[in-house]
């Protein structure tokens, strides 16, 4: 677990106020605060549980304010580490909640089904992976995950200009960790609020949950990656980790480490077709596969789906899909089966 850092005065009316995540490995949000006539302003809010609410509203209090002065929360993306307590703060407060019109979209679609029935969706979705019956009923016995976070009060396109009085915070719609991820530049600071599209040693999740759809999100991150070449800010805030200097250059880094693993997928396929779940089990992953639970591997097949998309368009993979049955990948030029 990582150490959670202090309360940190970053200057021309930016704070830093991480927000810790109760057993995640990650250890904690980084919730930035930045200034305004009308109250401040919140990029992410952190977690929802009690212990992250506490650090959060001791965080503000820390910094001479509170949460009742809250005037907006801006969402770098849906995500429960980033979401969870702006509902809260809203409650508290009467802030504005602002995310990128596509993850308001995929809220509204998520909160249409109860957490068990998305439970459920991902069991068959593992099956149609070729995970184990075993593996697919250790998931449906798994507690459901949490509900999605409310709708915002405002959705956000790229180029839009937040509420922020006396300020310049730009949206610069980064699609792929998840559909509306968005960065935020503080034009007057020459800082870039890069949530989990940037990080300075990890890389975000990238996923393909559903083989039934035409999305390509890892080709969406990687062009987004590139477009941070024209955002003119040294200064990086992620959400987690530490600050760094050059976005665009650790962009640079992120999009060579896919395209090494574009590359060892790609060497993986032959003429047999091969799951979705035994391909991920042959890639290298921090973790050991027969050392990951049924959710981390869940998670992994579902990022060696993203890259397979992307293969596939690229004209480096092939899907076999066989009627009633498990969909494999062969080499572009395998022949067909009989």
């Amino acid at each position: 677990m990582r150490a959670t850092p202090p309360v940190e005065d970053l200057g021309e009316g930016l704070w830093s106020v991480p927000v810790p995540i109760p057993g995640n490995p990650l250890g904690y949000t980084l919730v930035y605060v930045l200034e305004s006539p009308r109250g401040p302003v919140l990029v992410d809010a952190g977690w929802p549980h009690e212990d992250s609410w506490g650090a959060l509203t001791a965080g503000l209090a820390a910094i001479g304010t509170g949460v009742a002065d809250v005037h907006g929360v801006v969402l770098t993306h849906f995500h429960p580490d980033h979401s969870g307590l702006a509902e809260r703060v809203r409650a508290a407060s009467g802030a504005w909640i602002a995310m990128h019109g596509a993850d308001a979209d995929l809220v509204r679609r998520l909160r249409a089904h109860t957490p068990e029935e998305h439970r459920d969706l991902q069991a068959e979705r593992m099956a149609e992976a070729g995970a184990s019956p075993d593996e697919v009923a250790r998931l449906r016995a798994a507690p459901p995950r949490m509900a999605p976070p409310a709708p915002p009060d405002r959705e956000l396109a790229d180029g839009d200009l937040l509420d922020l009085p006396r300020r310049k915070l730009r949206t610069v719609w980064t699609p792929g960790h998840s559909p509306g991820h968005i960065c935020l530049h503080l034009e007057d600071a020459d800082v870039l609020f890069t949530g989990d599209h940037v990080l300075p040693r990890i890389t975000p999740h990238l996923g393909l949950y559903t083989l039934d759809t035409d999305e390509d999100p890892l080709s969406a991150y990687l062009d987004s990656l590139t477009g941070l070449d024209a955002v003119p800010a040294t200064r990086a805030l992620p959400a987690h980790e530490h600050r760094f200097t050059g976005p665009a250059a650790r962009a640079a880094e992120i999009a060579a480490h896919h395209e090494d693993k574009l590359d060892r997928l790609a060497a993986l396929l032959d003429a047999r077709p091969a799951t979705l779940w035994d391909l991920s089990a042959r890639l290298p992953w921090a973790r050991p596969w027969a050392e990951m639970g049924t959710l981390a591997r869940r998670m992994a097949a579902a990022e060696t789906a993203a890259h397979l998309r992307t293969l596939e368009r690229r004209g480096r993979a092939r899907r076999r899909d066989a009627p009633g049955g498990t969909p494999g990948w062969t080499a572009p030029r395998a022949p067909a089966r009989p």
